[in-house]
């Protein structure tokens, strides 16, 4: 088999871009149980739709939580790649998420979004916020 000119250096990078994210989430997922919250799925996938990093219940509300993760002196904050069309899209999931676990709870939906930003020393950086969509 051959792999075209940089295919083995993509796959690295695409490798070491989920590694990160994955470990982004791990810290959203640890940080907001810390605050109480219990997390009731990660990664859940709705088809072709797209994925929830974290589903979590804060008392009776239900939480959609999009982590995103960056590296130190990256130039873009994490939490600006959420857009508008993103934010759309996570509540499109959420209510796909609703409709297959028995409808919403009594406290409604929020839509949250964790930043971590990983510098090059030093401990993460986490930014959380609540009720962005």
């Amino acid at each position: 088999m051959t792999v075209g000119a940089g295919g083995g250096a993509d796959m690295n990078t695409h490798q070491a871009r989920s590694a990160l994210g994955r470990y982004g989430e791990e810290l959203a997922a640890r940080r907001m149980t810390e605050a109480g919250m219990t997390v009731l799925e990660r990664n859940w996938r709705c088809g072709r739709s797209g994925e929830i990093d974290i589903v979590a219940r804060d008392g009776d509300v239900l939480v959609v939580c999009e982590v995103k993760t960056r590296r130190g002196g990256c130039f873009e904050h994490p939490m600006a790649a959420v857009t508008p069309v993103k934010a759309g899209r996570l509540r499109d999931l959420a209510e796909r998420w609703i409709q297959a676990h028995g409808g919403a709870p009594p406290g409604g939906v929020r839509i949250d979004v964790v930043g971590v930003v990983l510098p090059e020393r030093g401990a993460a950086v986490l930014e959380h916020a609540r009720g962005v969509a």
